[in-house]
């Protein structure tokens, strides 16, 4: 058995690593670029609560037992958030980065932490009468050329915005991805839409697109932000070339803030 999981680890792992490049591209000038950095992998979870479901349960698992057990084997963040306003059913996301897909492989076999399996006793436990959720659901996402790594949120962001570009087709991804790496990501730090991370959807239900997200100090300073993107002269120039054009298809934007967790 244990020799079975080890070649089914081994071959999801080349699977994975086969679409991750070995190295990124470089001369953007931007600050967090590093020629030495590796891009990470970003995974997505969206866990619908069922009607009557103990939330604080499940939340207490998230950050108490899942969180620490996933820093142990080298994940880089780690972030949990609700949808802003009343969504029914509820919704919980969290936000894993990890830093390479032997990391991501390895998250997929916590069973064999033993401080894990003391710590998760009482989730696992719970019978069919107390389950919490419907279903949970998982995107992985390759960070773009032009931000391999994830970026902090700015000090007092309770706002977040999440954002799926959705493309006719693989090319006109490629290009919009193409169009971030070069342009579009510089004229967000110029007009202070704060990106969290940038990430081409690999796995998941909306390919082919790409995610990102967003971070902002609240409301006022979001719309202020993306009136001062859309009114700059660089996005009016970018956005009229043709090697840009029909990039995107559909875009679905949800509203995020983060949840405090209450010890």
């Amino acid at each position: 058995m244990k020799r079975r999981k080890f070649i089914q680890s081994t071959v999801l792992a080349s699977a994975v690593a086969s679409v991750l490049p070995l190295s990124n591209v470089t001369g953007q000038e931007m600050p967090f670029i590093d020629s030495g950095l590796k891009k990470e992998l970003y995974e997505l979870r969206t866990y619908e609560i069922k009607f009557g479901g103990n939330q604080k349960l499940l939340i207490d698992y998230l950050y108490k037992v899942l969180q620490p057990a996933l820093k142990r084997i080298g994940v880089n963040h780690f972030m949990l958030f609700k949808e802003l306003g009343n969504s029914d059913p509820i919704k919980l996301r969290v936000l894993i980065s990890y830093p390479n897909a032997s990391v991501f492989i390895a998250a997929q076999n916590l069973h064999s932490d033993l401080k894990y399996e003391k710590e998760a006793k009482k989730y696992h436990n719970l019978t069919p009468d107390q389950t919490i959720y419907n279903r949970f659901s998982s995107s992985l996402l390759l960070a773009f050329d032009g931000m391999p790594k994830l970026i902090d949120p700015v000090k007092g962001a309770s706002l977040f915005e999440l954002r799926t570009y959705e493309g006719f087709s693989e090319d006109a991804v490629k290009r919009k991805i193409k169009m971030f790496n070069k342009e579009e990501i510089q004229l967000f730090l110029k007009t202070n839409l704060h990106p969290v991370f940038f990430g081409e959807m690999i796995a998941g239900p909306y390919r082919p697109s790409l995610t990102y997200m967003l971070n902002f100090k609240d409301m006022a300073e979001h719309d202020s932000s993306w009136k001062d993107f859309i009114k700059h002269p660089e996005w009016k120039a970018m956005s009229s070339k043709k090697e840009y054009a029909n990039t995107v298809s559909n875009i679905r934007k949800i509203f995020l803030e983060p949840v405090q967790y209450d010890k």
